[in-house]
């Protein structure tokens, strides 16, 4: 697994790429260069980490029952290697994660599994279930990788860990999947989980333009 680190100091953020993507996508799409300030002046440091998206939720050529698996290996390495050396390298506990399209639901899933750790996620247009590449199969191990399912049934021990996060969700107007960000935003308001809340005006919004100048307000 290969990723990329960019900054020398501050809050260190986990930056999930979109569906099937790379840990070079955010520094070729541009993400990176607008965030430069904030990480020269030390305010942010980035870990652009990959993805087995295909190997996982998106591998058609596996079983859907195959699938969720391979995304806990996924997890696994990075809550048990990845967490760890971010926090050795960045002298710091605190730990963001930041993801657009699907890299929203890593965001989020990664925040919800592990609130311990997690203490801010920045979701843009994201997606915060996995029945839609289940197949219509469905065992624990894909409902502990579903936010609008395991954040809906949590406790009151589990609930007060993720109000400790810093939660954003924002996404366009007419983004397919605007519905779904606004379904995950009243869910954690429901549980009294405080979150921030943007629904871009009379945009589409799922797209690196609006993904990239809004990071610098709400990362």
């Amino acid at each position: 697994m290969q990723f990329l680190w960019f900054g020398w100091s501050g809050y260190p953020v986990l930056m999930f790429p979109t569906s099937m993507g790379s840990y070079v996508q955010y520094q070729d799409m541009g993400t990176v260069g607008r965030l430069a300030d904030k990480i020269d002046a030390g305010y942010l440091q980035l870990i652009c980490v990959d993805s087995v998206d295909a190997e996982s939720w998106y591998d058609e050529r596996r079983s859907p029952a195959e699938r969720g698996p391979r995304h806990e290996q996924y997890d696994a390495y990075l809550r048990n290697e990845v967490v760890p050396y971010v926090q050795e390298r960045a002298g710091r506990r605190d730990l963001g994660t930041f993801g657009c399209s699907f890299g929203g639901y890593h965001a989020s899933n990664f925040a919800g599994r592990h609130p311990d750790v997690v203490t801010k996620a920045v979701c843009f247009s994201g997606i915060y279930d996995v029945r839609r590449f289940t197949d219509g199969y469905w065992d624990d191990t894909d409902y502990f990788n579903s936010p609008l399912d395991y954040i809906a049934n949590m406790d009151a021990e589990w609930t007060t860990k993720m109000a400790r996060i810093d939660w954003v969700i924002a996404t366009g107007e007419y983004d397919s999947l605007v519905d779904d960000n606004r379904r995950f935003s009243t869910l954690l308001s429901s549980k009294g989980i405080p979150n921030h809340a943007e629904i871009w005006p009379g945009v589409f919004g799922h797209d690196w333009p609006f993904w990239n100048d809004a990071i610098v307000r709400l990362l």
